[in-house]
Parts: structure tokens; C-alpha cells; sequence
């Protein structure tokens, strides 16, 4: 049996269970808490430890310090039954968690054949010497069991002390989320014996998360007990995701899909897709699925509308270019907008975001084009125009729509505002194409 660290303490929660777990997430290295790494891996196993049913209580980060990692452990296994631990098991010195865990459940480290043969495969095939601190990665605490790293050097550690599941992964992501998918999730799962769990999900745009809220009131809480809805706000866009706990009764998603019908009812023209998609894919289906091409003229967005579009694969079957007319120039020279409208109405205008769309549809040759121009900020403002005001337009064979917002929300977000705004009049304009086809 594991011997505790003498700091440790048992868990007061037991692991005769009537519910699921509650599980905390320790991130160790000094490079999170300085801001020079984003902790990616949390989001992610949030994410998957949710479609199994598993709730995360807590994130943590923790320095590279042996006292304060203990203290964090004795701190977890008091709030939780289930500590996944990330980060500290590079082969460098200031990489101290499996010696702390060592330490911390009584046992010596112990060097494991097959992860050593692992390793040593790893070097061979990439035709480079071995070192022997290289040799230490395969170095693991005896009472635990390991778990092996098909994409890495260090392996994953599982132990299990006073009724707690301690996990230990390497930081790196792609490494930390193999070793989720091939041997924790399944585990826990086992372990636990966790009610079945379906998630289905509705993607919507433009409209805001308490407008949503107030839409879908009375069909929220007519759900069954079992149901819940969560409301996952994003740039301009909210992912509303339905989840359900088995409950004995048959056919669980198909109970739950056949909630949507008087879902979209209620908000069916702000919604894009029941799937987990982008604003930009589920554009590209539409394009696709009328045989259109498409094109963006934009300025203060500076291609950001056509990354977009463009990071979608397939893209090129619809996508075809994009004029970042930043300068009146250029407004003027590649897009046709007239001179006086520019000088009457401003560059960040209906007037002139409509011709730069009409522009783009004739010098690209497309069937559709959309349009972007603002003041993103700090600075040019004027008289009558704000700090954030954007302007964006739609343009196809048959007409033109254009929209003016006031975003205010800095440089950075007000240009992502106002590439995810634009997509959004371009898939409902398209939507009321369809509708009237």
C-alpha cells in the first residue's frame, strides 16, 4: 500500500460514491504563473472530463517549488476525489514532480523497462545521441502505475491513495492529450462507473447570451430534471450546449434531439449549426450548397474576414480573394468607390463599406462580397464618428445591406468583432437567399 507523505491528508470524502467525482486540476511550472506559457491543457481536459459526466471543482497552478506542490496535493485531496496533475517532468533540474511524488507517497523511484526501451526507440529513430538524463525520464515512483506515452519521453503516472486518483501528465499539450484520450478518460470511466452522459449542441450568432436566455425561458425550464443547458458565450457568437444524464429510460440523444424543433422555433434565424462548427464552416456549406463564390473587400478587419473563410479546408471551391483597401487610394483605385462619397460620407460609412462590396464583387468575380471599414481604435476618431464604430455590407446580384455598430471594446476586439459580425450578415443573407429560392 502507498505510505502517505507525512504532510498529506486523507481525503474526508470516501470512495463509496453515490455521485460523480469532483475533480481538480493542478498545472505545475514557474513559466504559467510569469504569464510566458497560456494554460491551454486545463480548458482542454475541462472539456473532455465534461462529456464523461466529471466535473472540474478547481484549477490550480503551482510553481516549481517541492513545498509548494505538496501543499497544493494536501489542498486538492481534501476538495476532490480526482487530481490530474500536469507539467514537471521534463529531464532538466527545475523539473521536480515525479521526485515530489516520490516523496509524497513513500516510495523510490525505480527505472521501468518498457518506457526506457521507449525512449531509447525515440532517439534511434531520430538518429540522436541518448544522455543520461534522458535515461531518467523512464525513472518512475514504484507504487505507481504507469501509464505509457505513445508521443513522448516522460510517462504518465496513476496513483491511488486513501480512496484519491492522483494522475500525473507532461505539459506539453499534445503529449498531455494523447495520454487523456488512451488511458485516463477510459479509467476514470471504468472507476467510477459513470452514468452514460450525451451532449448536443446549437451554435448561434448574433444575438447575446441574456437576449438568448430571454428567447428560450420558458422552453429552458421546461426541461426534464436529467437536461441541462449551458449558455457558452464567445466573439459575437454563443454555443448553447444541452447535456443529459442517462436515467434509465431508452434512447437518451434521441430524447434530447427531438427537443430542438421547438428550440429553433423560438430562434432558428440566429442559428447556424447543431454541431460543434465555426461561424466561417458553416458558411462555406451554404456557398457550397447554392454554388456561390465569395469575396471580401475590407479595411479596418485588414483580411481577417478572409482568414477566416480561407482556414476553413475546401475553401478554394468558393473562396476566390480578398482586397485589403486600407488606404481611400486604394478604396478608390481597386474597389470603384466614388470619390464624393468619400469626401461626403466619410471612409468608415454605410455609403462607402456598400461600394466597397459592390466594388469587390465586380473586380473579383464573384457572386457574393462582403465589406468592412472602422475605426478600431485608439485613436481617429472624429466629430460624428466614435472610437469602435465600424461599418460592413453585403453585396450580391440582386441588392446590398449594410450595417453600422459601435463596438468600443479596444483595437484587438473590435477588429474581431467586427470580422465576426460581418460573417454573420453574410451567412443571414445568404439564409434569406435560400428562403427566397
Amino acid at each position: 500500500m502507498p505510505v502517505p507523505h507525512p504532510l498529506s491528508a486523507p481525503n474526508p470524502l470516501t470512495a463509496s460514491l453515490t455521485s460523480p467525482p469532483d475533480v481538480e486540476i493542478m498545472t505545475i511550472g514557474d513559466e504559467l504563473l510569469y504569464g510566458q506559457v497560456v494554460d491551454t491543457n486545463s480548458a482542454f481536459m475541462g472539456q473532455e472530463l465534461a462529456k464523461i459526466g466529471l466535473r472540474v471543482r478547481q484549477i490550480s497552478s503551482v510553481s516549481d517549488r517541492a513545498d509548494e506542490i505538496v501543499a497544493a496535493l494536501d489542498q486538492a485531496r481534501r476538495r476532490a476525489q480526482v487530481v490530474l496533475i500536469t507539467g514537471g517532468l521534463g529531464p532538466t533540474k527545475d523539473d521536480l514532480t515525479k521526485h515530489v511524488l516520490a516523496r509524497y507517497f513513500g516510495a523510490e523511484l525505480v527505472m521501468h523497462e518498457p518506457t526506457l526501451h521507449h525512449v531509447e526507440e525515440i532517439f534511434r529513430r531520430f538518429q540522436r545521441p541518448m544522455l543520461d538524463v534522458n535515461r531518467q525520464q523512464a525513472l518512475v515512483p514504484a507504487n505507481c502505475e504507469v501509464l505509457h506515452n505513445a508521443v513522448g519521453t516522460a510517462p504518465g503516472m496513476w496513483f491511488v491513495d486513501q480512496d484519491t486518483v492522483f494522475v500525473s501528465m507532461p505539459g506539453v499539450p499534445f503529449e498531455m492529450k494523447r495520454l487523456m484520450t488512451d488511458h485516463v478518460l477510459p479509467r476514470l470511466q471504468a472507476r467510477f462507473h459513470l452514468a452514460p452522459i450525451e451532449h448536443v449542441v446549437v451554435m448561434t450568432a448574433g444575438l447575446g447570451e441574456s437576449f438568448l436566455a430571454e428567447k428560450i425561458a420558458d422552453w429552458e425550464s421546461a426541461l426534464p430534471a436529467n437536461f441541462k443547458l449551458a449558455y457558452l458565450p464567445s466573439f459575437g457568437a454563443v454555443r448553447l450546449r444541452l447535456t443529459g444524464t442517462a436515467d434509465g429510460q431508452p434512447d437518451l440523444r434521441g430524447r434530447m434531439l427531438a427537443l430542438l424543433p421547438a428550440l429553433r422555433a423560438r430562434i432558428g434565424e440566429y442559428v447556424y449549426a447543431e454541431e460543434e462548427t465555426t461561424l466561417e464552416a458553416a458558411i462555406g456549406q451554404l456557398l457550397l450548397a447554392r454554388n456561390l463564390t465569395v469575396g471580401t473587400a475590407e479595411s479596418c478587419t485588414g483580411g481577417l474576414v478572409a482568414h477566416r473563410l480561407t482556414g476553413v479546408p475546401g475553401s478554394s471551391a468558393y473562396f476566390r480573394g480578398s482586397i485589403v483597401a486600407y488606404h481611400n487610394d486604394l478604396k478608390q483605385a481597386e474597389l470603384g468607390v466614388k470619390p464624393e462619397t468619400l469626401a461626403q460620407h466619410g471612409a468608415v460609412s454605410e455609403a462607402t463599406v456598400r461600394e466597397m462590396a459592390e466594388g469587390a464583387r465586380r473586380r473579383l468575380g464573384v457572386a457574393v462580397a462582403v465589406a468592412t471599414s472602422g475605426i478600431a481604435g485608439p485613436g481617429g476618431a472624429t466629430d460624428t464618428k466614435k472610437v469602435g464604430t465600424v461599418c460592413l455590407a453585403y453585396a450580391d446580384a440582386t441588392r446590398t445591406v449594410s450595417r453600422e455598430y459601435v463596438l468600443d471594446r479596444g483595437r484587438a476586439l473590435n477588429v474581431e468583432y467586427a470580422a465576426q459580425s460581418v460573417l454573420t450578415l453574410l451567412r443571414q443573407q445568404l439564409v434569406e437567399g435560400t428562403m427566397k429560392d
